[in-house]
């Protein structure tokens, strides 16, 4: 990404004063687990957040252009040179399929190998997030593994997918 538009995408730190944001933007039950998974119960509380997001290995951020805020990634330094990309949104509806998703990904890649020396990236996404793998796969994530029906919403069993990319 050339320099002009690296100055126009950000990452900015995930802080205390924007757990509103995400509270906002996670509207109900099914999107909570889709975005979240397990990790947090709906509605969303900035309690649960804080305590989510103070774990060390928890590196939060919101994602902006030109100054707005358009979503949120976090990345989970979990193992020595590996790294999860977790909880991945662009908060509007009509701003996804746009290719914000690929650019905020591709920020937190360089970050993940930057300031995380991560060799490899994972990440886990539900079999039925067509849009989300498809942007996963444009980006050189490849699925190596699929956990049939982990989660179950409404009696209807979700498969996991997990995807990882090597950054060497």
């Amino acid at each position: 990404m050339n320099e002009r538009l690296k100055s126009r995408y950000q990452l900015e730190p995930f802080t205390e004063k924007d757990h509103a944001l995400l509270i906002d933007w996670v509207v109900d039950e099914e999107f909570n687990l889709l975005w979240g998974g397990p990790l947090y119960q709906f509605p969303l509380t900035t309690e649960q957040i804080s305590k989510h997001v103070s774990r060390p290995e928890i590196h939060p951020f919101l994602f902006t252009v030109a100054g707005q805020v358009k979503g949120y990634i976090e990345l989970c330094d979990n193992r020595q040179n590996q790294c999860r990309l977790c909880r991945v949104l662009i908060a509007s509806e009509s701003e996804r399929g746009q290719g914000y998703g690929k650019i905020m990904i591709e920020l937190a890649l360089e970050v993940a190998k930057t300031t995380l020396s991560a060799e490899e990236i994972s990440l886990a996404v539900f079999e039925h997030n067509f849009r989300a793998i498809s942007c996963y796969r444009a980006l050189g994530f490849e699925i190596y593994q699929a956990d049939q029906a982990s989660r179950v919403f409404q009696g209807q069993p979700w498969t996991l997918l997990q995807m990882k990319k090597n950054c060497v």
